[in-house]
């Protein structure tokens, strides 16, 4: 019996609305479904996740997931909850990005059949696929457009959108160009496109893509016929429980490239969710069964202060993601402010995570021919991490000045071979107090 994929959607708060007959489809059948994903950086960010968890989830009910990389339609910009147009990409720009996608993509779908142990029924041909409406655009007239496109859908169908409704109504200070106009149409061709060449019957999405969603099954019907029936399923968009938009940060986005934001970073943001969030974001961002969650929120509720729910939340994205070794340093990282740790364990970290595990602590910067005076000296006058000489000692008599994880047990010279990665000095004043000390030329 394959598994309900929408029931598994429907427990987890991934299910916003479908079209009428999408459930029974899924029951009866294995469906090949797609869903878009914008080009625009080669990266995506935990904005994306809700989606391709979506696409997860679908491949393990039995079912074939195709992800559609948007070359052509973000060479255009959808106006779907946005207020601008977005900056047009060239075709190296987005080669590049769709490949990066891939293979963060990979982490989370079966391209290859390897999971082929624990199959059910009828997936043996689900393996997901990738594909690129701009393969199928770019040699696409504008006269071929009109005449197999444009003619199905009139001009009072697309107006009826929400979201061209809102551009038109003044939410958006620039109004709403043409280009933007027809991204429904785009949007409505890949669907007929899919569906001829892959037979895809199902889209996947968010709420907000509803419309543009509803116009690819509508352009189905209205050209190849009646009797022709395809679906439409929406995820809702993942928010706090503030209200605020999900994923970003002060910073910016949470991206999955580990060279954008650290897995240490990635792991923080995880871990420092709100209770609420927690036992929402568990059922929609990790592939846990129903029976191990709901065992965790218990135990959570029970004891809400070990936070049981946001280090097992932070642990299984945290490895979706990137993999065991990188949570592995990113606990490391973590225990190095918050736990006993050591200068080795310092001096592993890479230098961007470094400066993200002490990002917001008092810092100072020096000059390298300042290095070689003695601490009482280097961190009064020259850094001023202590107030006087008196101070300072005071600290290093008791046992309380460490350097660079390592108790400073007198009034030494502090030289270039105290450096972390040739630039930096990590003072602590007692266990929580830390200042960090660049070095430049």
């Amino acid at each position: 019996m394959r598994k309900n994929f929408v029931e598994e959607l429907r427990w987890r708060g991934m299910l916003a609305q479908m079209m009428p007959g999408t459930e029974e489809l899924l029951q009866k059948e294995m469906v090949t479904a797609y869903l878009g994903t914008d080009p625009t950086a080669d990266s995506l960010h935990i904005g994306h996740l809700c989606g391709i968890m979506m696409l997860r989830h679908l491949q393990r009910c039995g079912h074939r997931p195709v992800i559609l990389v948007g070359g052509a339609t973000g060479m255009i910009g959808d106006p779907s909850g946005k207020s601008q147009e977005r900056n047009l990409l060239n075709d190296e720009t987005l080669r590049h990005n769709q490949e990066c996608i891939k293979a963060q993509v990979a982490k989370f779908l079966d391209f290859e059949n390897t999971e082929a142990t624990e199959k059910t029924e009828g997936t043996e041909d689900n393996r997901a696929l990738m594909v690129n409406n701009y393969d199928w655009m770019k040699d696409f007239t504008f006269l071929d457009f009109a005449r197999e496109v444009g003619k199905h859908i009139t001009v009072n169908y697309m107006m009826a959108k929400e979201s061209v409704q809102q551009r038109l109504n003044g939410t958006a200070r620039d109004g709403l160009s043409f280009t933007e106009f027809t991204y429904q149409l785009l949007q409505g061709y890949d669907f007929l496109y899919l569906y001829q060449h892959y037979g895809v019957k199902l889209q996947l999405g968010g709420n907000d893509q509803w419309g543009n969603m509803t116009t690819g099954t509508e352009l189905i019907r209205r050209t190849l016929g009646n009797e022709v029936e395809t679906f439409a399923l929406t995820c809702p968009l993942i928010t706090k429980s503030d209200g605020k938009k999900f994923g970003k940060t002060e910073s910016g986005n949470i991206w999955l490239d580990p060279k954008r934001t650290t897995p240490y970073r990635f792991y923080q943001f995880w871990l420092n969710v709100s209770d609420d969030d927690a036992e929402r974001y568990i059922k929609i961002f990790t592939s846990l069964e129903k029976d191990v969650i709901d065992a965790l929120i218990a135990e959570h509720k029970a004891d809400p202060g070990r936070r049981v729910l946001q280090k097992r939340l932070a642990e299984e994205v945290t490895v979706m993601v990137h993999s065991q070794e990188a949570l592995d340093m990113a606990i490391e990282a973590s225990n190095i402010l918050f736990g006993k740790s050591t200068k080795e364990a310092l001096e592993k970290l890479d230098e961007q995570t470094f400066l993200d595990v002490f990002d917001g602590v008092p810092q100072f910067t020096i000059q390298k021919d300042q290095l070689g005076q003695v601490a009482s000296e280097l961190f009064t006058t020259v850094a001023n991490v202590f107030s006087s000489k008196r101070e300072i000692r005071e600290f290093l008599k008791s046992g309380a000045l460490s350097l660079n994880k390592e108790k400073l047990a007198d009034d030494r010279a502090i030289t270039a071979a105290d450096l972390i990665d040739g630039k930096y000095l990590l003072v602590q004043r007692g266990k929580k107090n830390y200042y960090l000390v660049t070095i430049v030329d």
